[in-house]
């Protein structure tokens, strides 16, 4: 998911194949102390990558999380901290970013952690992410504890950017031999099955954590599997789960449930016929009816969206954008006005591991129907979807789940013409001139106005139609505490411990 954050089913899995592999809960043993024991995370995508710097699903990035840290990292309260790095020294204009490195850190290879190490992987970052190349001027080793960051401009969000794994720089293939300072290593990876971590000993953060042994991402093929293995207790915890599965799991269980801070979108390729026309797109916001859609598909647990950003995001959210309202008659008229009188033909492909967006897919064409448009649902498996649909940009519509962190910018740097994310081929030249100023703005006031201004020209441009900020619902083994929901794709065990 896009990232992108649930409820998901492969489309030829089969409920045995989640059972092959059954990891008893009565093996877990923990001691007075509520430390150790092994914990069972449910999940429903096979990891595509252990690589910090190249990762793009979300579902990866549930898991990294727990083996890397960044200079900086997010908490659970969304607030950015300092991580490996102690803090940082800002130039007045924003363009020289001085961190100090935090002494006395070990990889997960028992080796010191070094300037040489962080200036390595920024400049690794550089060679793999597009946006870093064009941010970044030059990376500089200050001394053996500092490093400074120049930037070609000013960006006032730039610290939000520093969150990506730090790794060691003698490490040849790091997303074979995952290896970084965060509170858990990787011990192995069993394809269609599992990935297996134990707890660092030598964590820098706290010496108190983690407090479990080991931690175990059980990949199951649906929502339904993992049901039935929670009904089992042999899974502990289960997140972006349904309300309805939710509700069907039993006794031993506590129900968590948080805004997801996530924005799913029916994503319409705006570079192919007929959604290269405006009118189509404002047509197809018009034919939603979005609080049906959040009951069909999450129960009503979710909060119906207007535009790109979530009202999770904060300040950065305009509020004063109006919704759209369910108008069959007008959206006739604009096909009608678009030479599509008759309605037309179209598919939406959708990545069937994720049950949620299937199923608002199926809602999603029976809405269409009433105002002549036939959508015929193409299930993929995530694979596929991630090279033809996302990458390759080879679809005329889709339903997915858009992730971020805690951080405006990252919503909002997907809509330049030129960027990586934008799969649904948004170009605008008004839109690439508001992102290239909002990091050059220091006042904070300022900078917020830029992002109301951006917002509602994505909203008038009928972009794509945006569904729902679910909610993220999780479930988890009441015999654990410090389970932290936070409002991003991570699954944060470092806290997690036994009663």
């Amino acid at each position: 998911m896009f990232s992108s954050k649930f409820a998901k089913r492969l489309v030829a899995g089969v409920l045995a194949g989640c059972m092959l592999f059954t990891l008893a809960a009565c093996n877990k043993s923990k001691d007075s102390s509520n430390k150790g024991g092994s914990v069972v995370v449910g999940i429903t995508q096979e990891p595509g990558t252990f690589d910090p710097h190249t990762v793009v699903a979300a579902g990866d990035r549930e898991i990294i999380f727990n083996i890397y840290d960044g200079l900086y990292k997010f908490s659970s309260d969304g607030s950015l901290n300092p991580a490996l790095a102690t803090g940082c020294d800002i130039s007045s204009d924003c363009k020289e970013f001085t961190f100090t490195i935090r002494e006395n850190v070990k990889f997960h290879n028992d080796k010191d952690l070094t300037v040489d190490d962080v200036v390595y992987s920024i400049n690794r970052m550089i060679e793999n992410d597009a946006s870093y190349a064009a941010t970044i001027s030059s990376v500089d080793k200050v001394s053996d504890s500092q490093v400074k960051v120049t930037l070609n401009e000013s960006d006032s969000e730039f610290l939000a950017k520093m969150n990506f794994g730090i790794i060691p720089a003698d490490v040849a293939d790091i997303a074979k031999t995952p290896i970084g300072t965060g509170p858990f290593k990787f011990k192995e990876y069993l394809v269609g099955q599992s990935v297996t971590l134990v707890k660092n000993e030598n964590y820098w953060k706290d010496e108190s954590l983690p407090y479990l042994d080991e931690v175990v991402f059980k990949i199951c093929p649906d929502m339904d599997a993992g049901l039935l293995e929670l009904q089992n207790h042999s899974i502990d915890i289960f997140p972006h789960m349904t309300k309805d599965k939710a509700d069907m799991v039993g006794s031993g269980f506590d129900i968590l449930s948080a805004p997801s801070n996530m924005v799913q979108i029916f994503a319409l390729n705006n570079a192919v016929a007929p959604f290269d026309d405006i009118r189509v797109r404002e047509a197809m916001n018009l034919a939603l009816d979005r609080d049906e859609l959040i009951n069909l598909s999450m129960d009503g647990a979710g909060m119906p969206l207007v535009t790109a950003m979530s009202p999770a995001m904060g300040e950065a959210y305009d509020s004063s954008l109006v919704p759209y309202t369910y108008d069959e008659a007008a959206a006739k008229a604009l096909l009608a006005e678009a030479g599509y009188e008759n309605g037309f033909d179209m598919t939406i492909t959708v990545p069937g591991n994720y049950l949620v967006h299937v199923n608002t897919a199926i809602a999603i064409a029976d809405q269409l129907k009433k105002v002549g448009i036939n959508a015929t649902i193409e299930e993929v498996d995530w694979n596929k979807w991630l090279e033809d649909t996302y990458t390759g940009r080879n679809y005329q519509s889709t339903v997915i789940c858009l992730t971020s962190d805690y951080a405006p910018m990252d919503v909002i740097d997907r809509y330049q013409s030129e960027a990586s994310g934008n799969f649904i081929n948004f170009a605008n030249d008004e839109v690439d001139e508001i992102i290239s100023k909002i990091p050059l703005t220091l006042d904070d006031n300022e900078r917020m106005e830029l992002y109301h201004e951006l917002l509602g020209i994505l909203r008038d441009n009928h972009i794509s139609c945006y569904i729902q900020d679910p909610m993220e619902i999780t479930v988890v083994n009441s015999e654990l505490e410090g389970y932290e929901m936070y409002p991003m794709y991570i699954q944060d065990m470092s806290t997690v411990k036994y009663k």
